[in-house]
């Protein structure tokens, strides 16, 4: 019996000094590789019973359910899911279907390749159109992944209704099913299914029409480098193009020059800069060097993720034939117009290839007109030279004066006298002095004060231009020298004076200038000129 588990009941062996458990994982090609355990805890071997060959054959030839009674059921396996056991597992078909063309004289039908996946995760079907580049035909997606019905009964296309040479219908559009890839193939046989022979997808008889004819034989030239260097050197066929970018946003029409150097089959295209562009100054759009007519026509196992496309990938270039006067030609992605050309370019092509066809192409649009500037209305406040001013600029500036004409009579002053005609008696013997400035024709009126007059004399108009009575606003006619006229009557700011006198220098201005005096203006002041004392026309 053993020993309660008390203190001084326990004994330790002295000898022993490993106290941990072996390891019994490993890693083997990174996967946990378990193993059994040889020791125990401290390194003592582990005792267990070794069987021979012999006890292991009676073990087998003995029913372990006589001995042992029945075994325990196995646990069953693990359930996993579609979306797992199918994930990224989809089925390739390629297919074709037929669409008819209207009113085409020259093709009745196309043939249109297309792809269909299955994903077999959750049983949705997808259509797609390989792109083929300069089709015409908007292609890609056809159908996007869904569930296909089948019929009107509620069933859905299933893989195991798909085989080759046979026809499936996808909402009313018929698709004839031609080949599948080698892992559909695989899978279509792992499920029993025996897919019929592939067939070859028809080709469209329209673009078979459009291949160029194959030639039987090259005859060889004696057209060396050495000689075309001799004969072409310096020699350089200028094209005037425009790029329309109009289509994308903020596009516009840009012209180039196209320079085609003969000697080496070499390219240029210049930029044509005009004032306020807003571009950068950079001459040269595309530098000197051999542009390949399609560069994207390369072979399909190219490496085009690691590698760029070098000469010996390109099958054809640009040559003279793909230029000319009204011709498109694609240049690394552009579709340049040529609308022009030079003179040595006309002689050129007429020369060699027999063009005589050389009218230019209009490509620029007439300008329209600007739109007609509508100024406001006169508000009444300010001058109004100074409210047109501030509608012709961003930044107001002040209105534009005529130095020229400040210059020329600077000083020099018409004064007139006039009195009131006012039905009011108190303004019976009030009496003004009315100055015409000829620098900026203003007009500044003043009282003279009298004695017992019981008005106040002084200042009675500011300078300041004065318009006619009747005038427009917007257009004012203003008083000129020409209207003052002894005898006559000017209406300033409802007020009308009747012009009774007016000084010798008036008289001399008139006389200076009778070409642009009326006639009845230069007879009053003559009249009035005679008139006068000797005093008065000193």
């Amino acid at each position: 019996m053993a020993l309660p588990f008390l203190p001084g009941n326990s004994f330790s062996d002295l000898t022993q000094t490993k106290y941990h458990v072996s390891q019994t994982l490993g890693y083997q090609n990174g996967y946990v590789i378990p193993k059994r355990p040889t020791v125990g805890m401290g390194g003592k071997p582990l005792v267990y019973n070794q069987l021979t060959e012999a006890d292991l054959d009676e073990l087998a030839r003995a029913k372990p359910t006589l001995t042992y009674g029945s075994g325990v059921k196995q646990a069953p396996v693990d359930f996993v899911p579609a979306h797992v056991a199918f994930d990224k597992k989809v089925l390739c078909f390629t297919a074709y279907f037929k669409q008819t063309v209207h009113e085409s004289p020259s093709e009745y039908y196309r043939v249109r390749a297309v792809k269909i996946y299955y994903y077999l995760e959750d049983d949705s079907i997808s259509v797609t159109e390989p792109p083929i580049e300069n089709s015409g035909i908007p292609q890609g997606k056809l159908i996007k992944r869904q569930r296909l019905p089948k019929n009107d009964l509620g069933d859905c296309w299933h893989w195991k209704d798909f085989n080759l040479d046979v026809d499936v219908t996808f909402y009313g559009k018929v698709l004839h099913v031609c080949n599948c890839n080698q892992w559909t193939s695989e899978f279509m046989a792992s499920e029993g299914i025996d897919l019929n022979p592939a067939v070859e997808i028809p080709s469209d008889p329209y673009t078979e029409t459009r291949k160029p004819l194959e030639h039987a034989f090259n005859t060889p030239s004696n057209w060396d480098s050495l000689k075309k260097f001799l004969k072409l050197d310096r020699k350089v066929l200028q094209f005037y193009a425009v790029w329309d970018d109009r289509d994308s946003a903020f596009g516009e029409m840009r012209p180039f020059v196209i320079h085609y150097y003969l000697v080496d089959d070499t390219i240029e295209v210049r930029e044509v800069h005009q004032a306020n562009d807003g571009r950068d100054p950079f001459p040269v759009l595309v530098c000197r060097q051999k542009l390949p007519k399609n560069r994207r026509d390369i072979p399909a196992n190219f490496p085009t993720c690691v590698l760029e496309t070098s000469k010996d990938e390109v099958k054809e270039w640009l040559t003279p034939k793909d230029f000319g006067v009204g011709m498109t030609t694609n240049i690394l992605g552009r579709n340049m117009l040529i609308y022009d050309c030079d003179e040595f370019t006309k002689e050129f092509y007429q020369r060699n290839f027999g063009v005589t066809d050389f009218n230019p192409v209009r490509v620029q649009a007439p300008k329209p007109q600007p739109p007609e500037k509508v100024l406001p209305s006169y508000n009444g406040f300010g001058s109004l030279e100074d409210s047109k001013q501030s509608c012709l600029s961003l930044i107001p500036q002040p209105p534009k004066k005529d130095y020229i004409k400040m210059l020329e009579n600077d000083g020099k002053i018409l004064r007139y006298s006039a009195v009131l005609d006012s039905p009011k008696p108190e303004d019976e013997n009030r009496k003004f002095i009315i100055s015409y400035r000829l620098c900026d024709d203003m007009i500044t009126i003043y009282e003279p004060p009298q004695r017992n007059a019981g008005m106040l004399g002084g200042k009675f108009l500011e300078r300041t231009r004065v318009a006619k009575p009747g005038s427009s606003t917007d257009n004012p006619v203003y008083y000129t020298p020409q209207d003052f006229a002894i005898g006559g009557t000017v209406e300033i700011f409802k007020h009308k004076f009747i012009i009774t006198d007016a000084d010798e220098y008036v008289w001399k201005y008139a006389e200076d200038n009778a070409d642009s005096f009326p006639q009845g203006t230069l007879q009053s002041l003559q009249k009035r000129h005679s008139k006068a004392p000797p005093d008065d026309k000193q």
